[in-house]
């Protein structure tokens, strides 16, 4: 459960981030219609067409994570995925070398779709403007997607991407209606938690991931060996003397006298 909650979180703080870099568009929406309820309505199809990329994204990367669980790697995708938040944090130079955001052979396209769909005022111009805005570069995106992975679960991933998405909705969702209504400086206080609380989330998934028995945050490993219940009629007490004459107390070869007795009635 906390790890959804912090699937939350990181959409919600990192909203204020994407005021900055999602900003301008956020703002420029061609939304349809004069009245409060139409824009609001617009908007929020906006965001939820780029929450719905990434469930869809979080359910892609979430099966990847699921591959590692099934050949027994769960544990140490956690772990790894978990420090990736970490080092992006404390490392960020080499994170930005590997970044796609300026190549243009593969966000430029995108980019010019984008820009096609803002002379289309309908409701479903500004849903489709959402789903690919959703697969533009973004670093906060990238570390929602380390998450992803993390849970080891196509539904989780799914669900975490989810949350995420929906945790940046009422900052965006406030943009559109009434434009830039966040202060520089206030962005910037906020801009100052956002790598603490990366590396919170980093080290979640690693305490997960190592699994040291701490209730919620890291619970023990799953018992492999099958556990044998023995069902006891009410009011007795399991003995000795109940075990004795069962089947897995005879001897090997032994013949029951009384089930052959019974079968010949």
């Amino acid at each position: 459960m906390e790890i959804y909650i912090s699937a939350l979180v990181l959409g919600l703080m990192g909203s204020f981030h994407c005021v900055g870099m999602c900003g301008p568009i956020a703002i420029s929406l061609p939304l349809k219609g004069n009245n409060y309820g139409q824009k609001i309505l617009g908007g929020s199809l906006y965001n939820l067409g780029r929450t719905f990329t990434y469930g869809i994204m979080g359910g892609f990367f979430g099966l990847i994570g699921q591959g590692f669980q099934m050949i027994g790697f769960q544990k140490w995708i956690s772990i790894i995925m978990g420090a990736l938040m970490v080092l992006s944090i404390i490392t960020p130079a080499i994170f930005r070398k590997a970044n796609i955001g300026n190549n243009d052979f593969l966000t430029g396209p995108l980019r010019k779709a984008i820009g096609r769909l803002f002379t289309n005022r309908s409701y479903g111009g500004l849903f489709v403007i959402g789903l690919l805005n959703g697969l533009l570069p973004c670093g906060l995106v990238y570390l929602a997607i380390a998450g992803a992975i993390g849970t080891g679960n196509a539904i989780s991933g799914v669900l975490y991407m989810l949350l995420f998405g929906l945790g940046t909705l009422p900052m965006l969702l406030a943009i559109n209606l009434a434009g830039n209504i966040v202060s520089l400086s206030f962005r910037n206080k906020i801009n100052k938690v956002i790598p603490y609380l990366v590396v919170v989330i980093g080290l979640i998934f690693i305490l997960r991931g190592l699994s040291l028995g701490i209730p919620f945050l890291s619970p023990p490993d799953k018992k492999l060996t099958p556990e044998i219940h023995m069902t006891v009629p009410s009011g007795e007490k399991l003995s000795m003397d109940l075990v004795k004459g069962s089947c897995c107390d005879k001897e090997p070869g032994s013949v029951d006298k009384e089930g052959i007795d019974a079968d010949r009635e």
